[in-house]
């Protein structure tokens, strides 16, 4: 077959393709009207998650998992544009990790406002000028986020969903490697990329500025400057990426929430999260987190903040896996409730893992 037979066949097949996205959409439309009626969310984590594992598991061409999300991510970004005029609130400013991860989780169709502080993404959901938040929750190298921890304790809203974003720093710049003179960033990545830069930049000034972002918007206006960050910075002020990847650590993943008025359904493969105060007698911790081992439940994760509601009382924040409906988990919940002076289940999601 030539190479013109073959293009025109994949002309025929974008046709089809487009032909049936716009039928999609017809009924996604449908489905958008249902949900205002009968004052449903219109984003719906479980049935996203549902959708994308079974999709990956029919597939049996050439598409490996990670193109299949990422096309999909788009799809299901259109229909969510078309059901209603979905606004995400994130940590700003444009251009930072936490934006990349909301447009991984919610793609390009829908309307994102970036906020300046974690309190401000909380308080745009909360008054409902968002419809849903991104916040950072934790860091595999550098651990947990505790102003997002922080702000759980008071706040009404609910988590819904997780997402996992590959945090790898680029070197970006309008000149030449040899002409860098000076470099930007947020002091956290210059402490990220310390090897690289030692080999690579030994006589460079390491200017450290509030975020990537602006570390990428100041390069690009300065003779002799480069930025390191992301590279969805890189795109927004017009810099050519010089060197990819180039963080010490070879693994370096963060994790987001997705926050709003409702917690998840069950999907069968779920987390949930939760924190709690202790009443201050000695094995309390042990006392109330036996439960969880005698009913076989799996604790992925434990931290600790002080309450600040009293000298040295804490907050407990722990991830379970399962769902907050599962019988097991009720059980659980329960009795430890019954060796806690406050209580709250802070939502339940599906498991994504940090390939999706």
């Amino acid at each position: 077959m030539s190479l013109d037979d073959i293009r025109e066949k994949i002309d025929l097949l974008d046709d089809q393709l487009l032909r049936l996205l716009n039928d999609r959409a017809e009924l996604v439309h449908e489905v958008g009207e249902i949900k205002k009626k009968d004052d449903l969310q219109i984003y719906a984590p479980e049935r996203e998650e549902a959708l994308l594992r079974a999709l990956i598991a029919k597939s049996q061409g050439r598409l490996p998992e990670k193109s299949i999300r990422a096309i999909y991510r788009e799809i299901m970004s259109a229909a969510l544009a078309l059901e209603d005029d979905l606004k995400i609130a994130y940590l700003g400013p444009e251009g930072t990790w936490t934006h990349q991860a909301s447009i991984k989780k919610f793609g390009q169709s829908v309307a994102y406002n970036p906020q300046p502080n974690f309190g401000d993404v909380f308080d745009q959901v909360a008054r409902r000028l968002a419809s849903y938040g991104v916040v950072p929750i934790e860091n595999s190298t550098e651990g947990a986020v505790s102003h997002t921890l922080d702000l759980f304790i008071d706040s009404p809203l609910k988590i819904c969903a997780q997402i996992f974003l590959r945090i790898e720093n680029s070197l970006m710049a309008n000149c030449p490697v040899e002409k860098i003179e000076r470099i930007y960033s947020h002091p956290q990545v210059f402490g990220q990329c310390r090897n690289y830069l030692s080999k690579n930049f030994p006589t460079a000034d390491l200017i450290p500025v509030s975020s990537t972002t602006k570390a990428a918007e100041i390069a690009a206006g300065e003779d002799g400057s480069a930025a390191m960050g992301g590279t969805l910075a890189s795109q927004l002020h017009g810099l050519t990426i010089l060197d990819e990847s180039v963080q010490d650590s070879a693994t370096n993943t963060t994790r987001f929430l997705v926050i709003g008025e409702k917690t998840c359904p069950p999907t069968g493969d779920d987390r949930t999260s939760l924190v709690f105060a202790l009443r201050d007698r000695p094995g309390s911790l042990y006392d109330a987190l036996t439960p969880l081992n005698e009913l076989n439940i799996n604790m992925a994760k434990i931290e600790s903040r002080p309450s600040k509601r009293k000298d040295w009382e804490y907050f407990f924040f722990v991830d379970l896996m399962g769902h907050c409906e599962d019988q097991e988990i009720v059980a659980a919940l329960e009795k430890l409730q019954d060796h806690c002076s406050m209580f709250k289940v802070l939502g339940s999601y599906p498991n994504t893992n940090a390939d999706s």
